[in-house]
């Protein structure tokens, strides 16, 4: 077959795909009125979860599963949007890696709002201004972002979901490597490139901003500046990729977190996350943790965070696999709670590989 006899194949499989796209549209409009006689929301994270698990497991084509979920969350949404358009806080400003993970969770086809700070993400969600927020939580280098998981201390949002994306920090500028005297970035992208930076740039000032975006701003006001940040920023503000993948350890994810009034429903493969207090006796974190091996639950996370209330007071975030509802996950949260001075579901959600 020649060049002209497969692009004939090709376009009648594109009709093929437009009419049924055509025929998911109508049915999609069905669901939102079912939906909105529930007083439901329209985005489901556990339901688009499911969809892509039961996707890849039946992919046995030519596309990669990460093909599928690329190709799908953008149809989802296209969808979502026949309804309502959906609008997102996030950690801002454009271009930062939050502003990635939202665009990889959400589409493109939302209202995206940048924020300049993590309380604000929380407080634009709390307010109703947006639908879901978008905040960086912990990076497989660095660790937990503090600050985050301070919100949680003062909030009352639920993490309906999770992002998890693989980061590529890479030196941006305008000038050749031996003109730059100043770099910008954010402190955890700096702590997450320090030896690179001392191998290959011992001399030069290094100038702690808010974010990689504002990094990228600074480095185009004078010269001799460089900074560290996405691909993307080069793009956006006209930069050189002067150095790429120039973080120290050979993979580096970071997690980020979806917030919204609700969690999510369960969708069979779960992590919940919870914050509680203990009493100041001895044993008392082992006696609290024991609940959960007792009902066989699988702890991945446990972070302890300073009250700020009380000197040598802790608040411990822990995550766990499985979803608040159930059975195992109420008798060990049960059981938490007679062991603690205070405890707070911060919400259940699909996990994300």
């Amino acid at each position: 077959m020649d060049l002209k006899d497969l692009r004939k194949i090709i376009d009648s499989i594109d009709n093929s795909v437009l009419k049924l796209f055509l025929r998911r549209a109508e049915i999609v409009k069905k669901i939102n009125l079912v939906k909105e006689k529930k007083n439901l929301k329209i985005f489901s994270p556990e339901r688009e979860a499911d969809i892509l698990k039961r996707l890849k497991a039946f992919n046995q084509g030519a596309l990669l599963d990460s093909d599928i979920e690329l190709i799908f969350k953008e149809i989802f949404s296209v969808f979502r949007a026949l309804k309502v358009e959906i609008r997102i806080a996030y950690l801002g400003p454009q271009g930062t890696f939050t502003h990635l993970a939202a665009v990889k969770k959400f589409g493109k086809k939302v209202k995206y709002i940048n924020c300049y700070s993590i309380s604000e993400v929380f407080n634009l969600v709390e307010k109703g201004e947006v639908d879901y927020g978008v905040v960086p939580v912990e990076n497989s280098i660095e660790g937990v972002v503090n600050y985050t998981l301070d919100m949680f201390l003062e909030s009352n949002l639920k993490i309906c979901a999770e992002i998890i994306m693989d980061i590529h920090h890479n030196l941006l500028s305008s000038h050749s490597e031996n003109q730059i005297k100043r770099i910008y970035s954010n402190p955890q992208v700096f702590a997450q490139c320090r030896n690179w930076l001392i191998r290959h740039f011992p001399k030069a000032q290094l100038v702690p901003v808010v974010s990689t975006a504002k990094a990228a701003v600074e480095v185009t006001k004078s010269r001799n500046n460089a900074c560290i940040g996405s691909k993307i920023l080069a793009s956006l503000y006209n930069l050189q990729v002067i150095s790429f993948n120039i973080h120290d350890a050979p993979t580096n994810i970071t997690r980020f977190l979806v917030v919204s009034k609700k969690d999510s429903s369960p969708s069979g493969e779960d992590k919940t996350s919870i914050l509680f207090s203990i009493k100041d006796t001895a044993g008392a974190l082992y006696d609290s943790l024991y609940s959960f091996k007792k009902n066989n639950i699988n702890l991945t996370k446990i972070e302890s965070r300073p009250s700020k209330k009380k000197a040598w007071e802790y608040y411990f975030f822990v995550d766990f696999q499985g979803h608040r509802m159930d059975v195992n996950a109420e008798k060990s949260l049960k059981d938490l709670e007679k062991r603690c001075n205070f405890i707070k579901i911060l919400g259940s959600y699909p996990k994300e590989s």
